[in-house]
């Protein structure tokens, strides 16, 4: 079903783009060939083709600096759950990023301003031939047409929400027809608040709950979780709890029985998803996060990527849990969990036995762990340069070996797994933080122990490895036994709101470490500055490429407006911490 998006998309604009015209005069009043036709676009194959491509722009272009699917680098890497990794040289202008230390020059704002643009370019298109369209002899039906002007609105928001994540103030882009004049003459004086919740609001408004038969779709719920997300970062607890528990109590959710089914290529939206950003492979083409082949291991049996995105020890030392399978929530308390940096593969290491709450392993690739079926994972041998981003690297982005047959476009660099971008876990743990500003601790403690128990009878990565020197001998793997010492279990109460707001922050790392919501979680939350500077503290004792960095408020909780950017649009202005 995935693929009907690009199927639509790609067989309307070959038709729109291969005119060919005979040599008469009648080509003086055409449009030319090679160029999509106008008139040919005011119909309802144009208009849906063009929302297909607005939607196509989810992925983003950029690699490192854009990606506004994943935000694997602003979201994740800028945070303390994961490094650039890859080696010290590569992608320098990440590095600045993980220092905070980015100038306006830097090519990473430039990138992410262009991807979320773009995106917010291809909807205006939309909203654009889809006046024309209606006011023409092609008129779309008039409920088809109120859809795909949600849709498009929802698109539209969806981009500003990504630039108002990296960017302080953003100017706000509608179709001139709206704005009254031209789109560069908007300023960037703002947040864009009110201007996202008005345009999801009409998507609320206008969407079915259900595009059954193409889920990659926008619908109402989607809107909704979207606009209670916008809400949550500004605050504004009581509005959004009306739409999460509008959500929650439609009865059209629920979280699947197995953790890793929000990851797995074949099991993709299912009953959780609740919007999901589609890819795809084919023999000829492929759609795909743009992070997949980056994020891969670059040596080992899975060889296929290039060895960026790797968690932390921070991270890793998170899922540790108690003898009564709870977390750790004051890292102050954390235990030093022994590790493989600067281990060579071929010298003896053996894993920790500690407590560990089993999504380390579907989330973090580890030397003795299996590797989603390629393989016992070596350590150092299998990491690009560990010295510099340690020695673990990420596996929510690679796909399974039992499903290696459906990357069917080149090696899998550019793979077929979707990303859930919001999903009913989600939901559950925004409803939860609302509860606590209730002091509605049992609520909260109820939809925790939802997401916790829902991991404690979850499928465990399996293949208990008793081979502890990679040096070419046989590997020997028990496949009947669990990888590690895995535990989890639901809390039983919470002692104050305090502990309560520690819990479920917490929880949001063991079910989404990696999935680019940390650094935009710590920030909503007030505590980004106290966090960030005591991970440089423990960071810089781990390995050295964090000595001298600060995290400096509120400096650093945003990106610089790029100066390409303010080059060309007069309207618009520096953030003044940059200036």
């Amino acid at each position: 079903m995935k693929n009907r998006f690009n199927l639509l998309l790609i067989t309307f604009l070959t038709c729109c783009l291969l005119f060919e015209y005979s040599c008469t005069e009648a080509y003086l009043t055409k449009e030319p060939p090679g160029v999509a036709a106008g008139t040919a676009i005011e119909s309802k194959a144009g208009v849906e083709a063009l929302l297909v491509g607005a939607y196509s722009t989810l992925q983003g272009v950029g690699r490192f600096g854009g990606d506004p699917a994943t935000d694997w680098t602003y979201g994740s890497g800028a945070s303390d759950e994961a490094y650039k990794g890859s080696s010290a040289g590569d992608q320098t202008n990440y590095n600045a990023v993980e220092r905070f230390e980015c100038l306006p020059s830097n090519v990473y704002m430039a990138e992410r301003w262009s991807d979320c643009y773009n995106g917010v370019a291809r909807s205006n298109q939309v909203l654009n031939f889809l006046k024309t369209t209606q006011a023409g002899a092609n008129k779309i039906d008039d409920a088809r047409a109120k859809q795909i002007e949600a849709e498009a609105k929802f698109l539209r928001a969806w981009f500003h929400f990504k630039a108002n994540k990296v960017f302080r103030n953003i100017p706000y882009v509608k179709t001139e027809d709206e704005l009254g004049k031209p789109a560069v003459e908007i300023p960037n004086t703002d947040a864009g608040w009110a201007d996202m919740e008005t345009d999801i609001q009409f998507a609320i408004d206008n969407l079915p709950e259900t595009f059954a038969s193409e889920p990659g779709r926008a619908t109402k719920y989607s809107a909704m979780a979207l606009k209670a997300y916008v809400l949550m970062n500004q605050n504004k607890y009581a509005a959004a709890k009306t739409l999460l528990d509008a959500i929650i109590s439609s009865g059209k959710f629920s979280l699947v029985s197995n953790y890793y089914d929000n990851y797995n290529e074949t099991t993709e939206n299912n009953k959780e998803s609740i919007f999901e950003i589609q890819a795809q492979t084919s023999s000829v083409n492929q759609s795909a996060m743009v992070l997949a082949g980056p994020t891969m291991h670059q040596a080992g049996p899975a060889a296929i990527g290039w060895g960026f995105f790797q968690p932390s020890q921070v991270l890793f030392e998170s899922f540790q849990t108690t003898a009564d399978g709870l977390p750790v929530l004051d890292i102050a308390q954390r235990e030093a969990i022994k590790n493989d940096m600067d281990v060579l593969s071929a010298a003896q290491f053996v894993p920790t036995d500690h407590l560990m709450d089993p999504r380390v392993d579907w989330t973090i690739s580890r030397r003795g762990i299996d590797y989603l079926g390629w393989g016992i994972c070596a350590g150092q041998s299998w990491i690009r340069e560990q010295a510099n981003g340690g020695p673990y690297m990420t596996k929510k982005y690679m796909h399974l070996f039992a499903n290696r047959a459906l990357q069917t476009n080149g090696s899998g660099f550019d793979n077929n797994r979707n990303f859930r971008a919001i999903r009913l876990a989600h939901v559950l743990l925004w409803r939860a933080e609302c509860a606590i500003q209730d002091n509605d601790l049992d609520m909260a403690r109820t939809l925790i122990n939802q997401i916790r128990n829902r991991a404690k009878g979850s499928q465990v990565v399996m293949g208990l490895c008793t081979t502890y020197k990679f040096d070419g001998s046989p590997v020997v793997v028990d496949y009947t036994k669990p990888a590690a010492n895995y535990k989890v279990e639901p809390y039983t109460a919470f002692a104050s709101k305090e502990e309560a707001t520690k819990a479920v922050q917490m929880e949001w790392t063991l079910e989404f470490a990696t999935e680019g919501q940390r650094f935009f979680n710590l920030r909503r939350w007030g505590n980004i500055k106290d966090v960030m500077n005591d991970y440089i503290s423990r960071d810089t004792k781990f390995r050295s490429f964090l000595t001298g960095a600060q995290f400096v408020s509120p400096k650093n909780e945003y990106w610089p407006v790029p100066q390409v950017q303010l080059d060309i649009q007069p309207s618009l202005s520096q953030d003044p911490n940059y200036k």
